[in-house]
């Protein structure tokens, strides 16, 4: 039995739909979700459902009663009132079934800063999950994406209008990124191979060396109409974000994040690409995902 998380999310959803697709001898699969009515009727009917939130531990006890695997992501969420205690939250009871009820993989959504400072936002508190899980001795597979090429998605409409996406981390400095797509991909993989044993991380590194200033000018390309990047700088990032709702607490530790990536520079040139695990290239999400976007 494979238990997701986040199955109605950006990459639960990919996970769920390649597992389901993997065909006759694939193990059963069992979701968590808060709202059962946001699966598509035909993943409802293959799946069987745990309806809650899997930082309850009474609903991750009951989905995990006789799994073996789980695929996990902390879903971001903005109105959390602190980014170490939102990750705590979740992580806890999920050492907790690891250690009570036998699960013996876990595939987990982590992140590419390994060997930060502690004062790196949602990236440190990304680590500490790690450090977590691979405590209990548990069979761990943590993947490791760089900034997702999604994350553009949500400005589709400053790109479509004014031709300008902001971003506040270094213009000319080479930022590595990778498609969800990816991200699932690989963590189907995983959950569908039985063999793998101890601790590891497992890069995600898409194909390309641009920095954001490469990307406006593929975008500029893709979309046939100038696009530029305009920079901010982190406090301005986290005023926009707590204009648009986000508690404090997260909205700091986004800046905290973004100024470690810009001082330390670990998402940069030096880290090589995986193109075994992240083989979608900027231009090509550009055309088959953010075009469609910006035009519809």
């Amino acid at each position: 039995m494979i238990v997701v998380t986040t199955p109605t999310g950006q990459i639960g959803r990919e996970v769920l739909a390649r597992l389901l697709d993997a065909g006759t001898g694939s193990p059963p699969v069992r979701v968590i979700v808060r709202d059962p009515a946001r699966l598509s009727p035909e993943n409802r009917e293959r799946v069987e459902v745990v309806q809650g939130s899997h930082a309850d531990p009474a609903v991750l006890k009951e989905a995990c009663e006789g799994a073996d695997q789980i695929f996990w992501l902390v879903p971001p969420t903005p109105s959390a009132d602190s980014v170490t205690g939102h990750f705590r939250a979740f992580t806890e009871p999920l050492c907790e079934v690891i250690r009570t009820q036998g699960v013996s993989r876990v595939v987990a959504v982590s992140t590419l800063g390994r060997g930060v400072a502690e004062n790196a936002g949602l990236i440190s508190a990304g680590l500490a999950m790690d450090e977590a899980v691979a405590a209990t001795g548990v069979h761990y597979r943590a993947l490791c994406p760089p900034a997702l090429m999604e994350n553009l998605l949500r400005q589709t409409a400053s790109i479509r209008d004014e031709g300008v996406w902001t971003e506040a981390l270094a213009q000319d400095r080479v930022l590595r990124t990778c498609a969800t797509r990816d991200i699932a991909a690989e963590a189907a993989r995983l959950l569908l191979d039985a063999s793998w044993t101890g601790y590891q991380d497992v890069p995600l590194v898409g194909p390309d060396e641009l920095t954001p200033e490469g990307m406006a000018r593929v975008l500029s390309e893709v979309l046939d109409r100038p696009v530029r990047v305009r920079q901010i700088t982190a406090a301005e990032q986290k005023a926009m974000l707590t204009r648009h709702g986000a508690d404090e607490a997260w909205a700091q530790g986004i800046a905290d994040m973004v100024d470690a990536l810009n001082s330390q520079g670990f998402y940069g040139a030096a880290q090589p690409s995986t193109p075994h695990t992240a083989p979608t290239g900027f231009r090509q999400w550009c055309e088959e995902v953010l075009e469609p976007a910006v035009r519809g």
